[in-house]
């Protein structure tokens, strides 16, 4: 049996957005290993398929409101005695530019950030007394880079790479390990719903939920921060950190170019 596999035997993980997709992938992927899961989604039926199928148990919830998430947390402590994974993976892909209204700026940001804040400050305390802990954020490529299109996305995304950064920087040596999962493209409910500019951008290079928990187990074996289920992006995030001006030079040239291609493309992308 791999590393990965004797950490995660009878184990408990929480899952959110675990209904569909990578988190969907996750649950499975744990469950498999030997993994106790909760299945956390939006979707109460969705959480209701994926943890009867692996033998898990299903907590519906909007990760956008703090007191569910807090009861998420002691539910998994209540159920089972134990909490070693929490993987915030439920995430919202909202488009737009500056312009769009302030509504759609909050729900990214609430998702994609304060799920991420909120579930932490439920685990810490426990944490930190244990002297263990894993939490796993799916943060995106587009929070290592950036994603045109979808600015209150790339923005709430880089958010919540530095979250889990600081996590890291913060509480390594008490035992807590903290990963940023950085996905591309991914065949997943949210990619095949995204605008046009965002499926030519990602889709030729998307890859299945299943590899990217496959990565993420992987990645458990040697607790490295970045899970990065497309090894290209190590090489773009390389380049953007070291001529971030010639970086944005060719981001801007792909604007144009998604510009060029056609209403359905400029629309996603213009004020």
């Amino acid at each position: 049996m791999s590393p990965a596999g004797l950490q995660l035997r009878d184990s408990v993980a929480v899952v959110t957005g675990g209904g569909s997709g990578i988190g969907a992938a996750l649950a499975r992927q744990f469950a498999a290993a030997g993994a106790r899961v909760v299945v956390n989604d939006l979707d109460a039926g969705s959480a209701a398929l994926v943890a009867d199928d692996i033998g898990g148990v299903a907590f519906p919830g909007d990760v956008s409101d703090a007191r569910m998430v807090a009861d998420l947390v002691a539910f998994a402590w209540d159920r089972f005695d134990a909490l070693d994974i929490f993987c915030a993976n439920a995430g919202v892909a909202t488009s737009g530019t500056p312009a769009a209204p302030d509504e759609v700026w909050d729900l990214a940001w609430q998702v994609n950030v304060m799920a991420h804040v909120r579930a932490a400050r439920a685990l810490l305390p426990r944490w930190l007394a244990d002297g263990q802990g894993r939490f796993v954020a799916t943060v995106s490529a587009a929070g290592l880079l950036t994603l045109l299109g979808k600015a209150p996305y790339a923005v709430s995304k880089h958010a919540a790479l530095a979250f889990a950064e600081w996590l890291r920087a913060t509480y390594e040596h008490r035992g807590i390990t903290v990963q940023a999962l950085c996905p591309q493209g991914v065949r997943t409910p949210m990619l095949e719903q995204a605008d046009a500019a965002s499926g030519a951008l990602l889709g030729d290079e998307a890859i299945s939920p299943e590899r990217v928990a496959e990565c993420v187990v992987e990645a458990m074996a040697d607790d490295r921060f970045l899970i990065l289920p497309h090894p290209q992006v190590a090489g773009y995030y390389a380049r953007r950190a070291t001529d971030p001006d010639r970086w944005l030079r060719g981001m801007n040239r792909t604007q144009q170019e998604l510009e060029r291609a056609g209403l359905a493309a400029g629309r996603a992308l213009l004020p």
